[in-house]
């Protein structure tokens, strides 16, 4: 009896929704018109073609569907569409040309203070902000191809932008040439999977005061900065890469202030530095890939309770570089490439202790301009006399465990 009133509900409810066709070659021709007559949980289906009807507002819960990729054209005067209503999905458009404004911050798409909204396989096109999620809860971004053309960071918005929001996903997505890729701010509870940002001004993601989030087997290439961690607790980074982020004050993953996280399973290749470490504690990395970076880590004096252990350091400049003396982080287990001991009981040990902070590095955190004297003889005498008898560089600096081979990561 349950199963025949549920399918008969079920009937019924298809018997209410609609479906609304929206084309050139359509009796209707207007969204805004279509979107006027549609009920709740109704269809509209828009053809392909090009439509110029200014901000288009979705305000009732529909499924907002794309044939063959109709275009919605902002003019470069307007927010293209916002969505304003819970549950709606926006399936299979190419959004370009919204407005520009520091002010109102217009958006190819924009999401207003609504739940379980999905945003899904669009393309947007030189949009001031890519998509905005604002204030929302259990909303979906997939497959969307993102890109602009930004040369100057105050001259354009982020490609995707989410602020006070819960229970996101944001998931493979490519995203090019906005301020920073993905911005979060204030949201928890969140996933970044499977994306990939590349070539944005600033920073291929930034995420400031949001916790227990994970971000896991995105890639990260040659964006301004790399990517920024601020103020966040719970953290979790996965399985990501960070590549060719190069620049005086560029780094692959820049950590400040946060806790209690996890950093496992990244690599970091050819950054100027691959992470960047002030004020953070409680910090696990492990069995990430350090390759072939100016510096492989650069943890500040502020930092503490940190553990760095199973990692591989592989043709860095400089493994670790730190701009103090006091050390209260935890090195274990890890494979230094410049480690020149030995391993007399055969146990994939060295017997001797590796000290990764170089004299070399120790003076160039103070005087950069002492880059000028590297790969000299006088550079590397002073480092192999330092690593027999240490006098500036902090005792305590020390992986008392080092890997004999590299680990499989």
């Amino acid at each position: 009896m349950k199963n025949i009133i549920f399918f008969f509900l079920l009937f019924s409810f298809f018997l209410q929704a609609k479906v609304i066709e929206v084309g050139i070659n359509k009796p209707l021709k207007s969204i805004k018109k279509a979107i006027a007559l549609a009920k709740v949980d109704d269809t509209i289906l828009v053809y392909k073609g090009i439509y110029k009807e200014g901000n288009i507002s979705i305000n009732k819960k529909i499924t907002f569907l794309g044939i063959s990729y109709p275009t919605l054209d902002g003019q470069k005067k307007y927010e293209v569409l916002s969505i304003k209503a819970d549950g709606v999905i926006v399936q299979g458009f190419k959004v370009i040309n919204s407005g520009y404004g520091t002010l109102e911050d217009p958006c190819g798409i924009k999401v207003y203070n609504r739940k379980n909204v999905v945003i899904q396989n669009n393309i947007l096109d030189n949009n001031f902000f890519g998509i905005y999620i604002q204030n929302g809860t259990n909303c979906i971004i997939k497959n969307n191809k993102i890109k602009a053309s930004g040369k100057q960071e105050q001259l354009i918005g982020n490609g995707i932008h989410c602020w006070k929001s819960d229970s996101l996903q944001v998931t493979a997505n490519t995203i090019s040439g906005h301020r920073d890729g993905i911005y979060f701010e204030f949201v928890t509870n969140s996933v970044i999977w499977r994306n990939i940002s590349t070539h944005n001004v600033r920073y291929g993601l930034h995420f400031m005061f949001s916790n227990d989030d994970a971000y896991i087997s995105n890639v990260f290439k040659n964006n301004g900065a790399g990517v920024a961690v601020m103020f966040t607790r719970r953290v979790k980074m996965f399985n990501n890469y960070f590549e060719e982020n190069w620049g005086d004050a560029a780094y692959g993953l820049f950590l400040k202030e946060i806790s209690d996280s996890y950093i496992i399973g990244n690599k970091f290749s050819r950054n100027t530095s691959g992470i960047h470490m002030e004020g953070t504690s409680r910090i696990l990395v492990e069995k990430n890939i350090f390759e072939a970076n100016g510096w492989g880590m650069k943890i500040q004096a502020s930092c503490m309770e940190n553990i760095i252990k199973n990692n591989n350091f592989v043709g860095n400049t400089f493994d670790i570089s730190t701009n103090g003396s006091l050390v209260l982080n935890t090195f274990d287990g890890n494979y230094w490439d410049k480690y020149e001991g030995y391993d007399l009981d055969k146990n994939g040990v060295g017997d001797v202790p590796f000290r990764p902070l170089s004299l070399f590095a120790v003076l160039t955190e103070n005087n950069p301009s002492a880059m000028l004297l590297f790969r000299s003889f006088m550079i590397t005498l002073l480092d192999k006399s330092e690593k027999i008898l240490p006098s500036i560089t902090p005792d305590n600096f020390i992986d008392k465990t080092p890997l004999m081979h590299s680990l499989s990561l």
